[in-house]
C-alpha cells in the first residue's frame, strides 16, 4: 500500500503523474479486483474552475476533499455513474486526482461479472468504478485501510502523455490545462 506521505504533496498534478503505473485495488464482498492505473486527471480546488471545490466551495459532497490526502472521493456523474478520485494534499487543500482508466489484472472474472461484459472493461472512469465495485458509500474511505487501496508493484512508465482534461468545457481557460496524463506505451499484463 502507498504510504500517507505519497498523497500529501501539495501538487495534485504531480501526484496524478506519479499514480500512473500504480495499482488501484478493491476488496468488495470478499472479491479482490483491480489493475494498473493507465490514465489520470488532476483537479486543484481553490483556483481550478473544473474542480468541484473551486474557490474552496464546501458542500456535503465536497467536504471529503478538504480532508487529508489519501482518502477516496466518489461522486455521481450525470446522475448515474460513480467516479473515483484520490484526495491529495494536506488537510484543507481540496485537491483530487480522477482515475480514468486501468489495465485490469486482478479479479478479472469478477469485474466482467459486475460489468456484464468483457469489452472495454476499465477504459473510462465510470467503468473503473463499476468493475471494481466502487460506489458513493465508499467516498471518504481511507486508502490506507481499505476496502480501496493503491499499491506500488514496481512499474515505471517509459513515457507519459499530458493533454487537456475531458468534458470540462464549462471551466473556460482551465479546461485547456494539460492535466490529463496517460501512459504512452502499449502495456501487456505485467
Amino acid at each position: 500500500m502507498l504510504p500517507r506521505s505519497f498523497y500529501l504533496h501539495s501538487s495534485a498534478v504531480q501526484i496524478a503523474r506519479q499514480l500512473l503505473g500504480k495499482w488501484l485495488l478493491t476488496n468488495i464482498g470478499g472479491k479482490v479486483t483491480g489493475g494498473m492505473i493507465l490514465e489520470t486527471e488532476a483537479y486543484e480546488g481553490p483556483h481550478d474552475r473544473a474542480c468541484h471545490a473551486y474557490k474552496n466551495r464546501r458542500t456535503p459532497r465536497t467536504e471529503v476533499m478538504f480532508g487529508e490526502g489519501g482518502h477516496a472521493y466518489v461522486y455521481l456523474c450525470y446522475g448515474m455513474h460513480c467516479l473515483f478520485n484520490v484526495v491529495t494534499g494536506p488537510e484543507n487543500t481540496a485537491h483530487a486526482v480522477l482515475i480514468r482508466a486501468l489495465l485490469p489484472t486482478d479479479g478479472i472474472e469478477e469485474m466482467v461479472r459486475r460489468r456484464k461484459k468483457a469489452k472495454n472493461l476499465t477504459t473510462g472512469p465510470a467503468t473503473v468504478c463499476k468493475a471494481l465495485g466502487i460506489e458513493r458509500i465508499h467516498s471518504g474511505s481511507d486508502l490506507l485501510k481499505g476496502p480501496i487501496w493503491i499499491e506500488d508493484r514496481g512499474f515505471t512508465p517509459e513515457e507519459v502523455i499530458a493533454s487537456p482534461r475531458i468534458g470540462i468545457d464549462y471551466a473556460g481557460e482551465d479546461a485547456l490545462l494539460p492535466w490529463r496524463f496517460r501512459i504512452a506505451q502499449e502495456i501487456e499484463n505485467p
